[in-house]
């Protein structure tokens, strides 16, 4: 009688333990980890830091002259070939022959710092490797075209006024159409790498683990992959109208 009267009151204690475990497992599940930020954290985003340094220095080197405007946009044409060439190029050998989460060294250690974010950059999943693979190939080489577009989108002299007119309008038609395919190939790349996840709920995508992963990560890095294209093709649309319109009033004297 003894052992029948005590199970109930041992069942009783253990449901209470077993309810205070599942509710400190929920309340841990759902509150962000802010101690996500670590050396690994600290290091690949100074490294982002020292590639837009890069950038800098480069364009203050070949575009002294330039306006300001054109400035900004090389500043930023030289982050963006120094990205998929240093960073995302890596990430292509290194899926290519294996995976990012088998991988070793500094470049496969960033990676697997962003794959806390994204977990389809850890396993060379195939839609992301395949829109990488272009990025860096096509992007890369768009990129350098444009640079020394831009770079060389000067007034033409010592040739007669139509001579010039007419050479400096087809400068600015080929800085602008390279300018149109680029940020058309980033937005494009952008949208594949997310919109099959987002269709599919999100199953990789760690957003609420910490701010870092989320905001940092996920949507301040992808986002001026976003911003910096729709700018640059607003810049293109408004040059080459003003070129269509030039050609108006010239028909129209």
């Amino acid at each position: 009688m003894v052992c029948s009267a005590s199970e109930p009151i041992t069942t009783q204690e253990e449901g209470k333990e077993a309810g205070q475990q599942m509710d400190t497992k929920a309340s841990s599940a759902s509150s962000p980890d802010d101690s996500a930020f670590s050396v690994v954290s600290a290091v690949s985003l100074l490294a982002c830091a020292l590639q837009g340094a890069a950038a800098y220095l480069m364009m203050r080197r070949v575009g002294g002259t330039s306006s300001a405007t054109d400035k900004w946009v090389l500043t930023w044409l030289f982050y963006d070939v120094i990205v998929h060439v240093t960073l995302e190029g890596p990430f292509v050998l290194m899926s290519l022959g294996g995976s990012v989460e088998t991988s070793e060294g500094p470049l496969a250690q960033l990676w697997q710092e962003y794959g806390k974010a994204d977990q389809r950059w850890l396993v060379s999943d195939s839609g992301i490797v395949s829109v990488e693979i272009l990025t860096v190939v096509l992007c890369s080489a768009l990129g350098l075209a444009l640079i020394h577009a831009v770079v060389h989108n000067k007034p033409t002299e010592n040739t007669s006024q139509q001579c010039r007119q007419t050479t400096d309008k087809a400068k600015t038609c080929r800085q602008h159409f390279l300018q149109i395919s680029l940020c058309v190939c980033e937005l494009y790349g952008g949208w594949m790498t997310f919109a099959p996840e987002w269709l599919q709920g999100s199953p990789n995508l760690n957003q609420a683990s910490s701010w870092l992963h989320l905001w940092v990560y996920l949507v301040f890095f992808n986002g001026i992959w976003v911003l910096v294209p729709v700018l640059l093709l607003l810049q293109s649309w408004n040059a080459l109208e003003s070129l269509h319109r030039d050609k108006e009033r010239g028909k129209d004297k």
